[in-house]
């Protein structure tokens, strides 16, 4: 008998590779449809831990014998003690703990003089965080808490980290923006009308506000985009990436509803998605915020559409009727985030929750779009 453990690196490297792998996820029923690892050619058989206490002969025939198994259970210890029961099978490292805390950074292109863009995909939780380097130096936009990943990555690329951004105040995940400003020295930038609660020092990061990272023109250019939170704020990076936070996304459009101002804000969004991103070239890369699916990923793993494309293919840029995009708005929103309001409070500085509760806070899918 043979066990062995498998890290979210590796998990993550089966879903951009799209290999099979057979996952057995020893969670409660509800966890496991809340929330699960998808991977293109997965397949899954969810029997809860306690039912296998006395040993695990009635799943055994449901078991493949031509596919890896990873058992999968919170946070690790259920798992092991399943997977010692059975043979030749590999336990998620961590659980599903360490699943939404996994960053992947991925090259997602070159900039002008040198310069290149790499996007954090946080893959258990659909998070996409970015670093733009120029000579020496890098831009975070939409930083989560895991702090110590882009430090590690800016140092083992040269760079030194001199500003950090966030699109909007985030309602989903906590922002590791604040504390990486403060350990760098890098000054800390974010949209003034998400910002009227916050309880710490931060510039205004405002319509037109144009900020060159490192020696090169690397510009990048913050778009006042309301509707998701009234200050979502885009940017345009080398006139050729649009970075458009939680407005857009590549199969769906932001929720207006996540401070209770569905309602008010939906205008916003129409605003932004229908005028102010037509007026935009259709040929940025769209770099968003989040993704809601796995069919998102490119065959590279990274998550990026032309605009143009976005115009043709996404659902929520195709709705003439400004009563029925109301509609849908309003009336397609999945369910809230987990602690949405604690998350909000952490956020504007409010609350300094330990770091355990903060992942407690976090567990679960992204719910950032409209359906």
């Amino acid at each position: 008998m043979t066990i062995s453990e498998m890290t979210s690196k590796a998990v993550t490297q089966k879903i951009f590779n799209k290999e099979p792998l057979f996952i057995l996820d020893v969670r409660n029923e509800s966890d496991f449809h809340d929330w699960k690892i998808e991977g293109e050619n997965f397949d899954y058989l969810n029997v809860p831990y306690f039912e296998l206490l006395d040993g695990v002969e009635e799943i055994l025939n449901k078991l493949p014998s031509d596919k890896e198994i990873l058992v999968v259970c919170a946070k690790e210890g259920s798992s092991v003690m399943v997977a010692n029961m059975l043979s030749e099978v590999s336990y998620l490292k961590g659980g599903m703990k360490a699943w939404s805390e996994h960053l992947e950074p991925i090259k997602v292109g070159d900039l002008k003089d040198g310069g290149e863009i790499y996007q954090f995909v946080r893959i258990g939780k659909g998070c996409l965080s970015y670093m733009v380097v120029s000579n020496g130096e890098a831009a975070l936009i939409d930083a989560t808490r895991m702090t110590d990943i882009y430090l590690n990555f800016a140092d083992s690329i040269g760079a030194k980290i001199t500003y950090v951004f966030d699109t909007h105040l985030h309602a989903d995940h906590i922002s590791g923006g604040r504390h990486i400003a403060e350990k760098t020295g890098a000054i800390y930038m974010l949209p003034p009308k998400d910002a009227t609660e916050v309880t710490f020092e931060y510039q205004p990061l405002e319509d037109g506000n144009e900020v060159i990272i490192g020696n090169t023109a690397i510009h990048i250019q913050a778009l006042y985009s309301p509707g998701h939170t009234i200050g979502s704020t885009s940017f345009i990076v080398d006139e050729k990436y649009l970075l458009s936070g939680d407005i857009l996304f590549i199969d769906s459009i932001g929720r207006p509803d996540l401070a209770g101002k569905a309602e008010d804000w939906v205008e916003d969004l129409r605003e932004t998605l229908y005028k102010k991103y037509r007026e935009l070239s259709e040929e940025l890369m769209v770099l968003p915020a989040h993704f809601m699916i796995i069919d998102e990923l490119n065959d590279d793993g990274t998550v990026a559409a032309k605009l143009g494309t976005l115009f043709a293919k996404n659902h929520g840029l195709k709705i003439e009727d400004e009563h029925e995009f109301r509609k849908l708005v309003t009336e397609n929103l999945p369910p809230q985030p987990n602690s949405y309001q604690e998350i909000r409070e952490t956020n504007m500085g409010k609350i300094s929750p330990e770091e355990e509760k903060q992942r407690e806070m976090e567990i679960g899918p992204n719910r950032c779009a409209v359906r």
